[in-house]
C-alpha cells in the first residue's frame, strides 16, 4: 500500500505539473487587456488584426467605469488595460494601495476652442465671453489652450492647476464662464466661444480637427501629460506581451485607423 501510495502521489503530481505546462503554453500568446468601448475598445480590434499576424490572440473586456479595470489588472485578470492617463493612474495607485504603471502613451484627445456667437479669433471683441470647463484639470488645459494662442497669459507657477485666479495677463479682458464639461457645447448659442473636452464635443457632433478654431497640439504640455496610457502591472512593462501590445497599437495600421476614422477628435502620439 506504501509504494502503491508513493505511485499516486507521483502520478498526481506529474498530472498537476502537465497540466499546468499546457495551461502556460495555451495562455502564453493570448493577451488580455481592459478598456472603455470608446474610442479605446475599438482602438483594440485593430490592434487585435495586427497581433493576430505576429501570432497572438487579443481579448478584449469592456468596462464603463474608471475603477475596475485598474483593480482588475491588480489582481492579474488582466495583462494591460488602456482608457486612462497617468495623472490619474498615479493618483488611483496612491488611493488604492495598487502598483501599476504606464507601458507607453498611445493618443490623446485634444481641447478645442469652438465658435459661438463669434466664428475666428480675429473677432474677438473686448470683454468677449469664453466658457470653460470647471473641473480642475481641465480648466487649467482650457487655460493653457488660449495661453497658447495669445489671448492670455497665465502664472507658470499654477501649471495645470491654473483657474481664472492665475491669468495675470488678460489683454482683451476675456469673461471666463465656467460650466460644468459636460454643458460646455449646449452653452455655444449662449456664448462667444467654449473650450470642450474631445468626448463631450464628439457627443455634440462637434471634432477638434474640423470644427474648433483652435485645438490643443501633439507636443502642448496637457497632450504630453494627459495622453492616454496602457497600464500594466510594475515589472511588466518589458514582459513579451507588454511589449507586442505596444509594438501593434504604435503601428501604422493603427495610426492610419485613428486618423481616419476621428479625423483630429483622437490624435495617436506616435
Amino acid at each position: 500500500m506504501k509504494k502503491l501510495g508513493s505511485v499516486l502521489l507521483i502520478s498526481v503530481l506529474g498530472l498537476a505539473l502537465f497540466t499546468g505546462c499546457a495551461a502556460k503554453g495555451t495562455d502564453d500568446k493570448t493577451i488580455v487587456v481592459g478598456a472603455s468601448p470608446t474610442p479605446h475598445g475599438e482602438i483594440l480590434a485593430v490592434a487585435g488584426e495586427v497581433l493576430k499576424e505576429e501570432g497572438f490572440t487579443l481579448e478584449v473586456k469592456e468596462f464603463t467605469d474608471y475603477v475596475q479595470p485598474n483593480l482588475t489588472l491588480e489582481n492579474k485578470e488582466l495583462d494591460a488595460n488602456f482608457f486612462q492617463h497617468l495623472p490619474y493612474l498615479e493618483d488611483f495607485n496612491v488611493k488604492n494601495n495598487t502598483e501599476l504603471v504606464s507601458a507607453g502613451a498611445v493618443h490623446y484627445e485634444p481641447l478645442g476652442l469652438y465658435p459661438g456667437k463669434i466664428k475666428s479669433l480675429d473677432a474677438i471683441a473686448d470683454g468677449a465671453t469664453i466658457a470653460i470647463p470647471n473641473d480642475t484639470t481641465n480648466e487649467a488645459r482650457a487655460l493653457l489652450l488660449l495661453q497658447t494662442i495669445g489671448l492670455i497669459k497665465v502664472d507658470p507657477n499654477a501649471g495645470l492647476e491654473a483657474t481664472p485666479k492665475d491669468v495675470i495677463e488678460n489683454p482683451k479682458n476675456i469673461v471666463f464662464k465656467e460650466l460644468e464639461a459636460a454643458q460646455l457645447a449646449r452653452s455655444l448659442p449662449d456664448v462667444d466661444l467654449a473650450v470642450i473636452n474631445g468626448n463631450y464635443a464628439i457627443e455634440a457632433g462637434l471634432n477638434a480637427g474640423t470644427d474648433a478654431i483652435a485645438k490643443e497640439e501633439k507636443d502642448s504640455l496637457a497632450a504630453q501629460t494627459y495622453a492616454n496610457i496602457v497600464a500594466v502591472r510594475a515589472g511588466d512593462e518589458t514582459s513579451e506581451k507588454t511589449l507586442a501590445l505596444m509594438k501593434a497599437l504604435q503601428s501604422e495600421k493603427v495610426i492610419s485607423f485613428i486618423e481616419s476614422n476621428y479625423q483630429g477628435a483622437v490624435v495617436p502620439m506616435s
